[in-house]
């Protein structure tokens, strides 16, 4: 591990900040480059593809580790800790960051969606030379500032990622996360946050709050919304508005959605605090966001 930490300092690392995925958890973002090394684990409220081009990386779960070769390619929710803390020196990966909007529309089996909302990594290994084309051509089209080409690539990666489910693949950890491994990070905060993390993402449709959440974790509520802030930027409230919102949006997508329907289905107590967290967030009311949805179809 020293030989390992030490390669890293000699390396370029990730920081991340306000104008990266962190800080912008609704802006879909696609990639293809050579990926840095981070000197701690992040979080994001997008679910995050990679495709590795070239060579190979080693990431850090929230409860697991997992390396990765040329041809692989693995989806997991970023909400929960991860660090890439190691990489070959001609790596090259591609994927993207998807908010939850998207992900909310992919066909996935249901035990695949809970397992990766709750921190599982999902790895295949069944790809072939036309994802090499295609990811560097998604993320061109991504980048073009031609809004029809990035819908494009996003309906394209969201069938390819739907065709997990005809292929063979593996779920990491494979059963109930065991006894966590040792790491440069601290170890009891990170432990915190992942069960806070995994609360929310079962239960944010319902009526939860600090208390709620903190209980999950063992602490106590005060030292829950400290913790959390520190480590993902956000509050406890906004965390469970993001996905209450992301789910919310990919309900109204569909054309037969009612705005009151989707505010009760999503979490929201009443129509107008929807209203209010959806404009908020979105800068326009539930009702234009699906009028818009509509005219674009």
């Amino acid at each position: 591990m020293k030989l390992a930490e030490s390669k890293m300092s000699e390396r370029p690392f990730y920081q991340p900040g306000a104008s990266s995925v962190e800080g912008l958890p609704l802006l879909l973002q696609m990639f293809h480059t050579n990926p840095l090394v981070m000197l701690k684990p992040h979080w994001h409220a997008q679910v995050e593809v990679n495709f590795i081009v070239r060579g190979s990386v080693h990431y850090r779960m929230n409860d697991h580790e997992i390396s990765l070769s040329a041809g692989e390619m693995c989806l997991f929710w970023g909400g929960l800790p991860h660090q890439m803390d190691d990489l070959s020196d001609d790596a090259i990966y591609a994927g993207a960051h998807l908010p939850l909007v998207h992900f909310f529309r992919l066909h996935l089996p249901t035990d695949i969606r809970h397992r990766l909302m709750t921190g599982a990594t999902l790895v295949t290994s069944a790809t072939d030379q036309s994802d090499h084309h295609n990811f560097e051509r998604w993320n061109r089209y991504a980048r073009s500032g031609d809004q029809a080409r990035a819908e494009h690539a996003v309906n394209e990666l969201l069938l390819r990622l739907e065709r997990v489910r005809f292929e063979p693949y593996r779920l990491v950890p494979e059963t109930a996360p065991g006894q966590e491994t040792g790491s440069a990070f601290d170890q009891q905060s990170s432990r915190n946050v992942g069960r806070m993390c995994d609360f929310i993402a079962e239960n944010f449709l319902y009526d939860i709050d600090c208390v709620n959440i903190a209980a999950a974790a063992d602490i106590h509520p005060k030292y829950a919304m400290s913790l959390f802030k520190k480590s993902t930027g956000m509050t406890l409230n906004e965390y469970v508005n993001l996905l209450r919102l992301s789910y919310a949006q990919a309900l109204l997508m569909h054309q037969d959605a009612n705005v009151l329907r989707v505010a009760m289905d999503s979490g929201f107590g009443s129509l107008s605090a929807f209203n209010k967290s959806f404009r908020k967030l979105a800068g326009m009311s539930p009702s234009d966001f699906r009028r818009g949805v509509s005219g674009a179809r």
